[in-house]
């Protein structure tokens, strides 16, 4: 573990929010590092890369843990919180990878003849596998964590270490007088996976609304239901898509305020942008490539359009190259 930027406090005495915005303004804040927030009911943990949210899940019981969308995790911290506590910590990337994992994935199994209390035992499997990945161990209610290569620990992130040796912190937390919940062993871990940027999704929310609506004043009375019929059909292939539906909608009513509701009812899709911008990009494609020409639109000139007061966030983002044809303004 590295250092601690803000040890457990009460929630009511930290704005979370403030908190966020100043780890992306300063640069001496620009850490990697994760926010755990405990609420009455549940407990979030929001990882940062570089001052930026990327990732976040929660947890009701601290065991069992869900990825959740980046602004529905800061949306459900109080703004004026009488209970509850919050901790910044400092942490490796790779320490990052290895929580997330260990929350989110099933970890690979043990020998049932083999007692994982005994670090010699387990160190010996360890070794005679030449395993590659990641372990954690659970002392209390504390978690570390250890990488794996060639069955070697090569590297530890561990509460309390009295050595800069993984395997002699591993050996020391195993000899602990305190229950041991589990040592678990998973694969390499992956690269932290960052979600797309709310401001992102707003955008894309947006741009499918007015899409929709210009098809809509062509004389395509049907375009909602259109665009539900085609989301359906490639939610399976993206499944970004669920989260964008219309289905809520009135589907035989258009209005802005309508879409706009139905959009705004659902969490935001807890994929990266890139799998986002491919799946708003095929949404687009096959709605507009369909129906536009029908009702006198060429696709091209409506997505040119729709998207030039902010074509320079979509270009960063991708979009335009997920679009079968060129886009001029």
């Amino acid at each position: 573990m590295d250092r601690v930027l803000l040890h457990r406090t009460r929630l009511a005495y930290v704005h979370v929010r403030h908190l966020l915005t100043d780890a992306k303004r300063d640069r001496a804040a620009r850490v990697f590092g994760y926010v755990g927030v405990w609420l009455p009911e549940e407990f979030l943990l929001l990882y940062l890369q570089e001052g930026e949210l990327v990732n976040a899940t929660r947890s009701l019981d601290g065991v069992r843990f869900q990825q959740i969308a980046l602004a529905d995790a800061v949306a459900r911290v109080p703004m004026q919180a009488e209970f509850g506590d919050i901790c910044f910590h400092e942490a490796d990337d790779e320490q990052l990878a290895m929580m997330f994992q260990a929350q989110l994935l099933p970890p690979l199994s043990w020998p049932a003849e083999l007692s994982t209390l005994d670090a010699d035992a387990v160190l010996a499997y360890l070794h005679a596998t030449m395993h590659d990945g990641t372990l954690e161990v659970r002392v209390g209610d504390d978690a570390s964590y250890a990488s794996v290569r060639f069955g070697r620990l090569v590297r530890g992130y561990f509460t309390d270490p009295e050595s800069t040796d993984a395997e002699a912190n591993l050996r020391r937390q195993l000899a602990s007088r305190h229950a041991v919940r589990e040592i678990r062993l998973f694969p390499v871990a992956r690269p932290l996976p960052s979600q797309a940027a709310p401001s992102l999704v707003q955008a894309y929310r947006d741009l499918v609304q007015t899409a929709v609506e210009r098809l809509a004043a062509s004389g395509c009375a049907d375009a909602p239901a259109i665009a539900e019929r085609v989301r359906l059909a490639l939610v399976q292939e993206h499944p970004a898509l669920a989260q964008f539906g219309l289905d809520q909608f009135g589907l035989d009513q258009l209005g802005r305020d309508q879409l706009a509701s139905t959009t705004a009812e659902r969490a935001d899709p807890v994929q990266d942008a890139r799998d986002v911008t491919a799946a708003i990009g095929a949404w687009l494609t096959s709605l507009l490539g369909d129906a536009a020409p029908t009702h006198g639109l060429q696709a091209p000139a409506v997505i040119a359009s729709l998207t030039r007061e902010r074509r320079h966030s979509f270009h960063s983002a991708g979009f335009f190259e997920t679009l079968p044809w060129p886009v001029r303004w």
